[in-house]
C-alpha cells in the first residue's frame, strides 16, 4: 500500500522568499498537499479492498459451481443430499471460520505453527487485516470442505457431513494455511527469516493449502467408508455409476473456471502496487492478468488432453472426462500460476491430465470409490501442480511477486537450483501426514460410532427419499410425489438409480 507523501512547510518556507506572510503561505500549501496525498492513500485502499472483496465473490460462486459439479455426478436418488451438503459446508464453514478458523490462520502475533489471535474476529479490523480479507479466506476455507464431500458422496450419514466439516475448516485447514500463507508461518515465503531451504514454500493460490487438504480428507473418508453398493461386481470388476445429469457437471464446471480466476489472481490480495519506478505500464496489474492466462492455459491444455487420451484409451469422447481434466489442470496451476510462464502452464495442464488418468486407474485397481474422483483430481493433479512450481518457477516472477527476499530459489529447470523442490517436497509429505492423522481419526471415530455410513436400505433406496424429504425431481405433478403414484398408475419416476 502506497505510503502518505508529506509536505514540510519549513523546508517550503524559504523558497517562497521573504514576504511577510511566506509562513502561512507554506502551512497552507502544505496542509492543502498533504490533503490531497492523503485522498490518493484512501483510494487506494478503496482500491485494493475493492479489488479483494470482488474476488471473493468470485471465489464464493465457486460454491455454486460444486453444487452443480457434485449433483451431476451423483444418481438422481441422492440430489437433494448432495445439494444440501454444499449449502451447509458454506453456513458451517462460515460460523466456525469465524469463530476459531482464521485465527488459527492468520492470528498474529504467533509461533509458526498456529495463529493465537482474532477469535471471533475481535480486535478487527486492524492494520493487518481488514473485514474483505477474512471474506476471501473464508471462500477458500469452504473450497476445501467442498471438494471431501464429493469423495463420500451418496453414502455418508448427514450428521458425519456437519462434524467433518466443522473440523476441517474451523481447525484442520486453517493450521495448514498457517504454515504457508501467514507472515510467520513456518514454511511461508514471506516468514521475516529462517526460510525453509532459504525459500519457503510457493503454493501461492492453494494446490497444496486448499486442493491437496481436500483432497487427502475425502481419501480417507472414501477409503473408510469403502465403495458404493453395486460399484465393484461380485468378481471385483469396476461397475460405472454414472451420474445423472451431464448438463449440470457442465454447469458447474464452467462456474467453477469463472470463480477460478478469483481464486488464483485474487490471491495477490491487491492491484495497485508497481514494480519498480512509478509511472510504468508494469506492475502487479500485469502479474494478475499474466496469472489469469497461466490459469486459463493449463485448463485448456488438460481438457484437451483428456479429450484426445480417454478417446485413445475407450473409444469414447466423454464430456465428463473432459470437465474433469479441465478442473485438473487448474488444480495443478493454483500453486504456480503467479510465477510461471504461460508456455509452461500448457505443460502443467497437459501433465495434469496424465496424472488424473493414471490416478483413476490405480483407484479402481484399488477399488477406491470416489464419485467426483475428488482424491485423484485435487490430491494427484494438486501435488503435481506444487512440484511443477519448483520446476518451472521463473526468477523475474518470483522476485518481483516475493520482493521482501531477493535472489531467494527458483524453478530447477529454470536454473534456480534444487532448494524449492526440497521446499515443496517437505510441503506435500507434511499436508499429507497432517491431515492424515487429524481426518483421518476423524473418519475413524464416526466409523467406530456408527455416524458415518448409511444403511444398505437407505443407500438402494437413496438419501432424498429416507432423510431428505423426497426425491429431486418431480416427473409428473398429476400424481404428486413420483414416489408414491395413484393405485392402479403406471406412472412413475424415469430417474436413474
Amino acid at each position: 500500500m502506497a505510503a502518505a507523501i508529506s509536505c514540510s512547510a519549513t523546508d517550503l518556507r524559504p523558497l517562497l522568499g521573504a514576504a511577510a506572510n511566506a509562513t502561512a503561505a507554506a502551512e497552507y500549501i502544505c496542509g492543502r498537499f498533504d490533503a490531497v496525498s492523503n485522498k490518493f492513500v484512501d483510494t487506494a485502499y478503496a482500491v485494493d479492498n475493492t479489488y479483494l472483496l470482488f474476488s471473493a465473490y468470485l471465489v464464493f460462486a465457486m460454491q455454486l459451481g460444486f453444487a452443480m459439479l457434485c449433483a451431476g455426478s451423483v444418481r438422481a436418488k441422492n440430489t437433494m443430499n448432495i445439494m444440501l451438503t454444499n449449502v451447509l459446508d458454506a453456513a458451517t464453514g462460515g460460523i466456525f471460520y469465524y469463530l476459531f478458523g482464521f485465527a488459527l490462520a492468520f492470528g498474529t502475533p504467533s509461533n509458526g505453527f498456529i495463529g493465537q489471535h482474532f477469535f471471533g474476529l475481535s480486535k478487527f479490523p486492524s492494520q493487518s487485516f481488514d473485514y474483505g480479507y477474512f471474506l476471501y479466506q473464508w471462500a477458500f476455507a469452504i473450497a476445501a470442505a467442498g471438494i471431501t464431500s464429493g469423495s463420500i458422496a451418496e453414502r455418508t450419514q448427514f450428521v458425519a457431513y456437519l462434524i467433518y466439516s466443522s473440523f476441517l475448516t474451523g481447525f484442520v485447514y486453517p493450521i495448514v494455511s498457517h504454515w504457508f500463507w501467514s507472515a510467520e508461518g513456518w514454511a511461508s515465503p514471506a516468514h521475516a527469516d529462517n526460510l525453509l531451504f532459504e525459500s519457503g514454500v510457493i503454493d501461492f493460490a492453494g494446490s497444496g493449502v486448499v486442493h491437496l487438504v481436500g483432497g487427502i480428507a475425502g481419501l480417507w473418508g472414501a477409503l473408510i467408508e469403502g465403495p458404493r453398493i453395486g460399484r465393484f461386481d461380485h468378481e471385483g470388476k469396476s461397475v460405472a455409476l454414472r451420474g445423472h445429469s451431464g448438463t449440470l457437471v457442465v454447469l458447474g464446471t464452467f462456474l467453477l473456471w469463472f470463480g477460478w480466476y478469483g481464486f488464483n489472481a485474487g490471491s495477490f490480495l491487491n492491484i495497485l502496487k508497481a514494480y519498480g519506478a512509478s509511472g510504468s505500464y508494469y506492475g502487479q496489474w500485469s502479474a494478475i492478468g499474466r496469472t489469469a492466462v497461466t490459469t486459463t492455459l493449463a485448463g485448456c491444455s488438460a481438457a484437451l488432453t483428456t479429450l484426445f487420451g480417454k478417446r485413445l484409451l475407450s473409444g469414447h469422447w466423454n464430456v465428463t472426462d473432459v470437465c474433469n481434466g479441465l478442473l485438473g489442470g487448474f488444480a495443478a496451476i493454483t500453486s504456480g500460476c503467479s510465477v510461471v510462464d504461460p508456455w509452461a502452464a500448457i505443460i502443467c495442464g497437459f501433465v495434469a491430465a496424465w496424472v488424473l488418468i493414471g490416478c483413476n486407474k490405480l483407484a479402481e485397481k484399488l477399488k477406491y470409490d470416489d464419485p467426483l474422483e475428488a482424491a485423484q483430481l485435487h490430491g494427484g493433479c494438486g501435488s503435481w501442480g506444487i512440484i511443477f512450481t519448483a520446476l518451472f518457477a521463473k526468477k523475474a516472477y518470483v522476485n518481483e511477486i516475493y520482493a521482501g527476499q531477493p535472489n531467494r530459489p527458483y524453478g530447477l529447470l529454470m536454473g534456480g537450483g534444487g532448494k524449492l523442490l526440497a521446499a515443496h517436497l517437505v510441503q506435500i509429505v507434511v499436508v499429507i501426514g497432517f491431515v492424515s492423522v487429524t481426518m483421518g481419526t476423524l473418519f475413524f471415530l464416526l466409523h467406530k460410532l456408527k455416524l458415518l455410513r448409511i444403511s444398505t436400505e437407505e443407500e438402494m433406496a437413496g438419501m432424498d427419499v429416507t432423510s431428505h424429504g423426497g426425491l429431486a425431481y418431480v416427473y409428473n405433478d398429476e400424481f404428486g410425489d413420483p414416489a408414491t403414484p395413484k393405485p392402479g398408475s403406471n406412472t412413475g419416476t424415469t430417474q436413474s438409480v
